[in-house]
């Protein structure tokens, strides 16, 4: 008798430990964030994954984009590789801030699936929040507060009465290199402290310190649940019109559909003052599976109506190209 409740005892065990691994393989079968290790478990598995990694600001656009595309492709598995001071070793769609070089762009495919813009913050409570919240920034003022110039004019520049720490980051990004560029200078030539890291920790730095400056993206300045800035930021109005003054009816930063409505209604002539650049997918033009490359034409396609409501702005429909990555897709599925 012993011998047989043994044995059952047993089986009972054995039975509970499969429905258990059942489960948690259910669970987690729409989840994108998984460790490295449990992706080589599914690999072995023979599961259909696909691997994404890049600009972690973009995230939780691209999760929201990875949940939708999922509901209709259950059977692939797509998963956000969070990057570190390096991509992982193993990817199929990387999403990038800003341009690759030309010697990287021939062995790729691109789909440029959103416009996002970089504008100056400071911690709310800032000598620089309270007057220039109202006042505004000219471009003057911004080279003036953000760059390194040993060309500048000493005697034009003006008086800044208020403490203030810029804080940016310290690895080449998109986020950075757009806001360098526009205004005519590169990453390395940003004053502060150089942040390690991702933009969110130029976020976390900027509010744990009361005189914090910075440049940061809107998906990241702006609440994705109340729309309105992160509490403890404020945004610093810019010259919009180029005419060298702020005006009442160029601060309208308040809420993110207003932010978003006014610069993709504003013409590129009209929009001063606004870093602006493509977010982009790539994927390998010679190896990427056909699971990468119908992620990719699914978010092309079905993506956009997404973007406003977290931060982005559409596409111009000729740098979208649906078209040029369609005619690519059925290449290499078909």
């Amino acid at each position: 008798m012993k011998s047989i409740f043994a044995l059952n005892l047993l089986l009972l065990v054995f039975a509970y430990s499969t429905i258990s691994a059942q489960e948690l393989t259910a669970s987690s079968s729409n989840h994108s964030y998984i460790p490295s290790s449990d992706v080589s478990v599914l690999a072995k598995k023979n599961q259909r994954i696909v691997r994404i990694t890049g600009a972690r600001f973009a995230y939780p656009l691209v999760q929201k984009w990875i949940d939708d595309f999922n509901k209709q492709y259950p059977d692939i598995q797509v998963i956000i590789e969070s990057r570190a001071s390096s991509d992982p070793t193993q990817y199929e769609v990387l999403i990038e801030a800003y341009e690759h070089t030309e010697e990287i762009k021939k062995d790729r495919e691109y789909a440029y699936v959103a416009r996002y813009a970089v504008l100056p913050v400071a911690n709310s409570n800032s000598g620089l929040a309270r007057t220039y919240a109202d006042k505004g920034l000219d471009k003057d003022l911004i080279v003036q507060l953000f760059f390194h110039d040993i060309y500048a004019d000493k005697e034009k520049q003006k008086e800044i009465k208020e403490p203030f720490t810029v804080y940016t980051r310290l690895q080449k990004a998109g986020v950075p290199v757009t806001f360098s560029n526009y205004f005519s200078y590169e990453q390395k030539d940003v004053k502060g402290k150089a942040i390690a890291g991702s933009d969110e920790h130029i976020l976390k730095a900027l509010l744990r310190d009361s005189t914090g400056l910075s440049y940061l993206p809107l998906s990241l300045i702006y609440n994705h649940e109340t729309k309105k800035p992160v509490e403890g930021i404020t945004v610093l109005p810019v010259d919009l019109n180029g005419n060298g003054k702020v005006s009442d009816e160029e601060k309208f930063y308040d809420e993110l559909p207003v932010v978003t409505k006014r610069f993709e209604e504003t013409s590129s002539k009209d929009l001063n003052n606004v870093p602006l650049a493509y977010l982009h997918f790539s994927i390998d033009k010679n190896s990427a599976n056909s699971d990468a490359i119908t992620f990719v034409k699914w978010v092309i396609n079905n993506g956009q109506k997404d973007l406003n409501d977290f931060g982005y702005i559409r596409p111009d429909a000729q740098k979208l190209a649906k078209d040029k990555f369609e005619l690519f897709a059925s290449k290499r599925i078909n």
